[in-house]
């Protein structure tokens, strides 16, 4: 029997990870990582380069479906079309990595609605520091890549994410998770990946009240 096909929403960071590798020990085959971009190749609103995207992507064995969005107005647009063009190969789910916030919810399913998908959350209403500790313990690799500065300090920007490390997010009365947009990461090491992807560290900057750690 052929194992059912589905792309994961991926943001580069654990939570899509951590919903993609539950998806996989649970039979499911992925088909394709779907990725939003801007007009300057960098994925929206964590600014991750496309190029650590493709080197994801070969390490993953799973094809990067991009989806380019020049501005904000066109992003749910462009992320239908998308959903829409894996339908017409007969992929019928989309996978997403939100943890228990309602509107992100909607506004996934809304869009898997426009192209007559499926829309699942593996990691839903789920322990937030479970699943953070789940990641850690599956073997996964991570370097925090944005914080918001009105909640994280800057100097969290390229720590690789640790059990001290969310102690010490918790410590600042923050969430362990990050669900709340305290921090994001980009994962670049774990057991389903066939190669670690190597990137550098180029400078850390702010603008307005996020830091980022420029990666190339």
């Amino acid at each position: 029997m052929d194992k059912i096909k589905f792309i994961t929403s991926y943001s580069g960071g654990k939570d899509s990870m951590l919903a993609l590798y539950r998806m996989i020990n649970k039979g499911y085959k992925p088909a394709a990582l779907l990725v939003t971009f801007d007009e300057n190749n960098n994925s929206w609103f964590h600014q991750i380069p496309k190029e650590l995207f493709e080197k994801t992507s070969k390490a993953l064995d799973i094809p990067l479906l991009e989806v380019n969005c020049a501005n904000g107005e066109d992003y749910s647009i462009e992320f239908s079309k998308a959903l829409k063009k894996a339908k017409e190969n007969n992929i019928n789910l989309c996978i997403f990595g939100d943890i228990d916030i309602e509107e992100h919810k909607k506004w996934c399913l809304d869009r898997c609605k426009e192209a007559d998908m499926i829309g699942e959350f593996p990691l839903w209403q789920e322990d937030r520091e479970g699943l953070t500790n789940e990641f850690l313990n599956s073997g996964f690799s991570t370097v925090i890549k944005k914080v918001n500065l009105n909640l994280l300090k800057k100097e969290f920007l390229g720590l690789k994410l640790t059990k001290d490390i969310i102690s010490d997010i918790k410590d600042l009365g923050c969430d362990p998770s990050g669900e709340n947009g305290e921090y994001h990461t980009f994962v670049f090491d774990g057991p389903i990946f066939k190669e670690k992807v190597d990137f550098k560290i180029i400078k850390k900057e702010t603008s307005s009240n996020y830091g980022y750690l420029i990666i190339d």
